[in-house]
Parts: C-alpha cells; sequence; structure tokens
C-alpha cells in the first residue's frame, strides 16, 4: 500500500488551516451562489479528489482503480461532476494537494494519522501473506508461524511487518523490496508477485489491498490476512477518507454518505480483491459484507 505521509504534520495543517483563511472570498462567493457546503470545497459543482496518477490498485490517470470507482460512485449520489488533481503520492502529496486547495478529498487514508483530518472509516483490513495454493502455507495467518522458518519471503523494505518478521526471526532469508520508488518505472509489488509466481519467493507480505489485487490478476496465489500477530507493530488498519481540518461539514456530509451506502462500496473493495475485516478480524465476503466496517 502507499504509506501515510509521516513528515512536517504541525506544518501542514496549519498550512491547511492558513489557506483555507486565504480563500475566504472565493468561499463566500461560493456560499451565496448555491446555500449548499461549497463554502468549504474547491468548485460546489465538483466532486475534485486528490489522486496518485499511477497507484493501482487504489488509483490512476484512467480511473481503474478502486478509489476511482469510490469517487465515481459518490460524485453520482452527490450529482457532481468528477475531477482529479493527480500528483505523487510520496512526502509532500498533501501539501500541493488537499493543502494547497487544488482539490477536496483524498478518497483513502488510514485512521489515526493527524496529517489530515479523517472521515469515518469505511474498510478495515490488513497486511496480508501471500502464498502458491498447493504450498502448504495458505492457513498461516501469523507471522510466527514456525512453516515460515527458513523460508524465503518477499517484503517491502520499511513496512509495519518487517518489524514483525524481524521479531519472529524471518529477516535473514527474507528478500527486500523497496518502498520508496518511482511509480512511473517501478512496481515492487507487482515484482514480489512475479517473483512468487515464478518461484524466486516462497510466500510474500503485501498491503492488504494490494495483496488480494495483485494476487487476484496472478491466479493460483492465496491471500491469508495477517491478524493474530502478538508482537510489533499493528497490522490491522481502518481507511477513510481525508479533508481539510477547517472542513467540519464536508467531513459529516462524507461520513453520512459512508454510513448510507456501506453495502455498495464493499462490493467495490471485494470485487477489487480487498481483504476486508469485522471488528472482529474475521473476514468479510460478497454475502457477509456488514454495514459498519
Amino acid at each position: 500500500m502507499t504509506q501515510a505521509a509521516r513528515h512536517r504534520r504541525w506544518w501542514f495543517s496549519l498550512s491547511i488551516v492558513i489557506a483555507s483563511c486565504a480563500h475566504g472570498d472565493l468561499a463566500i462567493a461560493q456560499t451565496s451562489e448555491t446555500g449548499d457546503l461549497s463554502f468549504e470545497l474547491v468548485d460546489p459543482k465538483v466532486l475534485r479528489v486528490c489522486a496518485d496518477p499511477r497507484n493501482l490498485p487504489f488509483s490512476n490517470e484512467k480511473g481503474e482503480g478502486f478509489e476511482n470507482k469510490l469517487a465515481e460512485f459518490l460524485a453520482g449520489k452527490l450529482q457532481k461532476k468528477l475531477d482529479y488533481v493527480f500528483f505523487p503520492q510520496a512526502s509532500g502529496f498533501v501539501r500541493m494537494t488537499l493543502g494547497a486547495h487544488r482539490c477536496d478529498v483524498i478518497m483513502g487514508y488510514p485512521q489515526g494519522d493527524d496529517l489530515v483530518q479523517g472521515t469515518n472509516p469505511y474498510y478495515r483490513t490488513t497486511y496480508a501473506l501471500v502464498a502458491k495454493t498447493g504450498s502448504g502455507l495458505e492457513d498461516v495467518d501469523t507471522l510466527e508461524d514456525a512453516r515460515l522458518k527458513g523460508k524465503h519471503i518477499g517484503i517491502v523494505a520499511g513496512t509495519p511487518p518487517a518489524t514483525n518478521m524481524a521479531l519472529a526471526g524471518l529477516m535473514g532469508d527474507a528478500k527486500p523490496y523497496q518502498l520508496m520508488i518511482d511509480t512511473r518505472f517501478d512496481n515492487s509489488a507487482q515484482a514480489m508477485i512475479d517473483d512468487l509466481t515464478a518461484g524466486k519467493i516462497d510466500a510474500g507480505v503485501l498491503w492488504g489491498p494490494m495483496a488480494g489485487y495483485y494476487a487476484k490478476k496472478a491466479g493460483s496465489l492465496h491471500v491469508t490476512p495477517l491478524v493474530k500477530e502478538t508482537t510489533g507493530p499493528k497490522l490491522v488498519y481502518r481507511i477513510g477518507m481525508g479533508v481539510r481540518p477547517a472542513d467540519q461539514n464536508w467531513k459529516r456530509q462524507l461520513n453520512r454518505l459512508i454510513q448510507e451506502n456501506q453495502g455498495e462500496i464493499n462490493k467495490i473493495l471485494i470485487d477489487f480483491g480487498v481483504p476486508l475485516l469485522d471488528e472482529s478480524n474475521r473476514p468479510l465476503g460478497a454475502e457477509t459484507a456488514k454495514k459498519a466496517p
């Protein structure tokens, strides 16, 4: 998964507030014209989304990611035109998009990260182990499982499960893949899946949405959510949307949309292979997806 931006949070948050104030005249004009929540939005008639142009399964310029499909769905519910501001989701992403008032919502943002204001979560997922069907590793649901000892396991360096793997004594045989890459030329998740299907590694650990998406494309691969870790960082996260800290009405409107359309949102996610979890870490399938993530 693309990791949440972590740098200079206080400064970015402050700059967002300043930017909000700087757009005061524009805000008044928009409110007077429409009478809706547009004083918090760049354009009251457009759902303007901040997105990465090359970051499947989340988003791309062709609109092929599940965050693209979710944005299309919400734009229809809001009866607004959909538009994007694309920028690579790395350091500076929030500052150059949401913070600069060029767009109004980031479609996927982890709950608890204070760089932006989060909506209520619309899904809950985890890092996952990907293995070949028939490998004997399909039901491994913790990195502490003895069956992983001596296995050549792929891991994206710097992600939370790398710490869990180190604590489990698995890093000596691990194959690292780069976290910070130029997505125009590289794709660590795809490279890991290619190595797995070619037999160069025995299993791989990926962020759940990436694991599900790329495994589904490859075929003959099994994805197991890692929900039973007892040491190291947590691997399960709630994901919502990100808005500016001052945009309280806009956040409430998005919260209502999430609550009223959770079933449809779940279907979009499941169609992309995202491993969804309920609050007890039980998998949610097409037939069992519930209203609350």
